[in-house]
Formats: C-alpha cells, structure tokens, sequence
C-alpha cells in the first residue's frame, strides 16, 4: 500500500470517527515500514484539524468531535511504541493545562498526543488548574516550556495571571509561554506577554520546537 493511501486512510478513519479503522491503518503503517510520525501529523492530525473545521462550521457537532478525538487516541496509543523508539533523546520538558474555570481538553489531549511524536515530555496537568498549581509544576519537573489552553473568554485571564505571577516570582525569563484556545488570538499572546500563539495541535509543535531552540 503506497504511503498517499495510507495517509488519505488516516485521515478518513478520523473524519468517520471509527476507530477500529483508526487502529487498523496504525497497524498497516507500522508493518509496511511507514514513518509512524509522518502517519500522524500527516493524515491523523489532518482528519482531525478538517473535523475542527466542520464543528466551527456546525456541520458537525461535540459527539463527534469526542469521538474523533477517540479514534486519534486509539491510533496513537498503537504508533506510541515505535515514535519513542524513533526519539533518540528528550528534546525537552513543557507543562501543559487548561487553566483554572475552564474544563474543556479535547484539544489539549491532542496537541499533547502532536508534541509527543517530537520527543518532548509532555507533563499534562489537566484542566481546571490553577496558576500557582502551573508554576509548581513547572519548576519540579525543570521544564522549559508551559503551555496553557482556554477555550473560554471567562478563563483567558487565566493565561494572563500566569504570566503577571511569573514576572512577580522572578521567574518570567526562565521559561518558554505558549497559548491557545478557540477564542485565543496573536494579539492576546501579544497582549499578556506570552512567547508565542498556536491556532492548533500541528502548529503548536513547531513553535513549541522554535521555543526549545532559543
């Protein structure tokens, strides 16, 4: 089976929400050689951004957006075994949460799920987690990175406490900052200081990499 077909088979399983199918074309990749990294970023996560898309669009609605959710995970936890192996070292260590309010995390789960394939350690701390919680856990595990997801403008805030308590602790410089969230925007990130905006999963890990190179 020639890798397009394989990806476009990715990319279908996710956009039919099934994931038996998700797990079988997993399993074909990984037996006829095929870059389990490529399977993911490149037909997975491309069924998933199309089925964000149609939600925003209201074509399709939050049951199937969980259950394509599920199927990406279903894959993923097949592909896992063979992208750590493919991971020579940990490219480095970022926090992620969604913040105190807020207790959406589909997309965080798969952000989290992209960041992985790229040998970072992802120490997910949920959702509803507040500031200090963030800060603490950032600085147990040593990371360079924190991440914080909103999915309401009630919760932005949040994003923008983060940073405020950062700057009060002293440890501003010390780390990375990266937002996202349907109602988050470059400008908001500009706004609160945070060192970058990711409009979804597949962005998020190439500014993640551009934040761990500097």
């Amino acid at each position: 089976m020639s890798l397009e077909a394989i990806l476009k088979d990715a990319k279908q399983a996710i956009l039919d929400v099934d994931d038996q199918k998700a797990v079988e074309v997993a399993r074909q990749a990984l037996a006829e050689g095929v870059d389990p990294v490529k399977v993911l970023t490149e037909g997975y996560s491309v069924g998933i951004r199309e089925i964000g898309d149609l939600f925003s669009r209201g074509e399709v609605f939050m049951p199937e957006m969980i259950l394509a959710a599920e199927a990406m995970k279903a894959a993923v936890a097949v592909l896992d075994e063979a992208i750590e192996g493919e991971a020579a070292e940990k490219a480095g260590t970022m926090i992620f949460a969604t913040v105190e309010g807020d207790v959406h995390d589909i997309g965080k789960g798969i952000a989290i799920a992209l960041i992985q394939t790229q040998g970072i350690e992802v120490i997910d701390l949920g959702r509803d987690v507040p500031v200090e919680k963030i800060i603490e856990a950032a600085e147990e595990h040593k990371a360079q990175v924190i991440g914080t997801s909103a999915l309401l403008t009630t919760t932005m805030p949040n994003q923008e406490k983060l940073e405020q308590e950062l700057r009060n602790r002293g440890l501003r410089e010390k780390y990375k900052t990266i937002i996202g969230g349907a109602p988050c925007t470059q400008r908001w990130a500009d706004k609160i200081g945070a060192d970058a905006y990711a409009e979804d999963a597949a962005e998020g890990v190439n500014k993640i990499l551009e934040l761990l190179k500097k």
